[in-house]
């Protein structure tokens, strides 16, 4: 075995997705997709509304469970077939190793920020508060709002609340981050403030899967983007592939519409 594939074989894949399908009835949302994400590596995932981009990344943590095909965090499968109560205890292990950013924050308006941060941490990892206080605090800074730990979300603007969000993820010390559409909710001018806090995780070589809609992100912040489109992935590769010289007509029909005139 050379050297490259000794290195491969044992620097497996952080997420690995097999032959992923999801149907609804007849509908099919998700036909038969596969992708690996390494340590360390940012994906941006692309394409038109209704092609299925939410559903795929919420497979991953099975919030949206595939019906048929495999998704697996390094070596534990995520969906595997379980009893109820085997499975409550398996996927409630396997999200504290994934975390995840919604659209909409889902933030517990009756807590107070460092609540919302400390409440998974000290139920599921069993921490003290003072353990938990304590990542939320780093958190917090992390993301640019200690002075905001004890604000309720109500006190909060939408980029604040998306900021509260991302710290409370990353407060359960994830191997993998998932994003979905993190700033289409947010005003134009709040979007750039969650886009900084993402950038910082980037350059930290988090492993991240980020479903977008903001192009100019993925290009300069990605290292592969995959175009989605009718639950398939049309066509994957580099920012500079995907965004400058991309092979299928149904992306560069996307793009058109999409880059506003960026190179």
């Amino acid at each position: 075995m050379s050297t490259t594939e000794s290195e491969m074989a044992g620097n497996g894949p952080m997420i690995d997705v097999k032959n992923a399908a999801k149907r609804y009835g007849t509908v099919e949302v998700l036909r038969g997709i596969n992708l690996q994400v390494r340590k360390g590596e940012i994906v941006a995932v692309i394409g038109p509304s209704g092609s299925g981009k939410s559903t795929f990344l919420r497979a991953i943590n099975n919030l949206d469970p595939l019906s048929s095909g495999e998704v697996w965090l390094e070596d534990v499968q995520v969906n595997k077939p379980l009893t109820s109560y085997q499975y409550e205890r398996h996927i409630n292990r396997v999200r504290q190793d994934i975390g995840m950013v919604f659209q909409h924050f889902n933030l517990f308006p009756h807590l107070s920020v460092r609540q919302n941060i400390t409440l998974a941490p000290r139920m599921l990892k069993r921490l003290s508060k003072q353990e938990a206080d304590g990542l939320a605090e780093q958190q917090l800074r992390r993301v640019g709002l200690i002075d905001r730990i004890d604000f309720m979300p109500s006190q909060l603007s939408g980029g604040q609340k998306q900021r509260v969000a991302i710290a409370r993820a990353l407060a359960m010390q994830p191997k993998v981050m998932l994003f979905d559409e993190a700033t289409s909710a947010l005003d134009p001018e709040l979007v750039e403030e969650v886009n900084f806090v993402m950038r910082q995780l980037a350059e930290s070589h988090m492993t991240m899967i980020i479903v977008t809609h903001e192009m100019g992100f993925a290009q300069d912040v990605c290292d592969r983007v995959l175009f989605m489109d009718g639950g398939m992935v049309v066509e994957e590769g580099s920012p500079d592939v995907i965004f400058r010289n991309p092979s299928q007509e149904r992306t560069r029909s996307f793009l058109r519409k999409h880059l506003k005139g960026r190179n």
